[in-house]
């Protein structure tokens, strides 16, 4: 897409950065929101989330908005998230469901075609809010929450990632996460001081270093996928990923319908011990239609030009 970041060389051999131009950022994005009005990715959407077998309060929580109106689902596409709050006094039940439902609205109602951009500024909305709620009530203090989102518009999946809940891509028996987690134990595994299965185990495993509410600020990695027939996507919080492999994920999720693949994912968590919430988004890409439907590459793309 030429509204990513653009490195070219030059002679001497020195990468480049290409210079971004926000009016052809915003005229790319709206040649793609009219080939959306030809394209269209026909998905089928299952979700559970549960309270686990420890927990007393479930701090998961999981929304979506399909959108019936043809220049709504072109502009925008169809959203799906989950988000895992967390805060004592009930704070994380409040985060999680207080920053769904701000993103989704804050979301829809941004005229821009830009998704990227759009989901970048429905979640610093969000964050805006939680952050002004901790600080000006004692109670919420420490009041924050993950945000993993996804946006289906025409043959692409436009990710939005705060914190330590995950998106799973599933594409031809193969399994690969699509995020990185914003985690201590994920960029030790990064730097190659610890392992995956190390990481797994770790007591620190829980201490995430990006959410939404505890700064001011918060700076969402957003990335694009394009999508193929027969794809599933699946958003969890961790105490879904933190219980199963992802070959387990794999294998429970695939084909099934989305509604059982949440269902059999969540149980196999809290057969694990359920120590904590469980959440599961199960999304199936059924068919692409469309006259400008072609199969899409594989690899995600890293929208930074794109935020704004």
């Amino acid at each position: 897409m030429s509204g990513e970041n653009e490195a070219t060389s030059s002679a001497e051999g020195n990468e480049i950065t290409a210079e971004l131009k926000p009016a052809e950022l915003e005229r790319e994005w709206e040649k793609l929101a009219e080939r959306a009005r030809s394209v269209h990715s026909i998905v089928k959407m299952g979700a559970r989330t549960d309270l686990g077998r420890i927990r007393e309060n479930n701090e998961d929580k999981f929304d979506f908005f399909e959108p019936e109106d043809p220049d709504v689902v072109a502009n925008k596409g169809s959203f799906y998230a989950v988000a895992d709050g967390m805060g004592g006094h009930a704070a994380g039940q409040i985060a999680s469901e207080l920053a769904l439902k701000t993103v989704v609205k804050a979301y829809f109602a941004d005229p821009s075609p830009d998704v990227a951009g759009s989901l970048q500024r429905a979640i610093c909305e969000a964050n805006a809010l939680l952050y002004d709620a901790a600080q000006a009530i004692v109670e919420r203090s420490g009041m924050g929450t993950t945000l993993t989102a996804v946006v289906i518009r025409a043959d692409e999946a436009y990710f939005a990632h705060v914190g330590d809940s995950r998106a799973y891509l599933i594409r031809d028996g193969a399994i690969r996460q699509v995020t990185e987690d914003h985690s201590w134990v994920a960029e030790q595994v990064r730097r190659g001081a610890l392992s995956p299965e190390e990481a797994r185990f770790s007591p620190f495993r829980n201490v995430i270093t990006r959410s939404l509410g505890n700064m001011p600020c918060v700076e969402a990695d957003i990335l694009a996928e394009g999508l193929q027939p027969g794809d599933l996507i699946i958003l969890c919080s961790d105490g879904l990923s933190g219980s199963l492999a992802d070959d387990e994920i794999r294998d429970l999720a695939v084909e099934k319908s989305p509604s059982q693949a949440a269902m059999d994912l969540v149980d196999a968590a809290n057969d694990r011990g359920g120590t904590d919430n469980i959440t599961a988004v199960v999304i199936a890409v059924k068919d692409i239609v469309g006259e400008d439907a072609q199969p899409t590459q594989t690899h995600k793309r890293k929208l930074f030009g794109l935020l704004r």
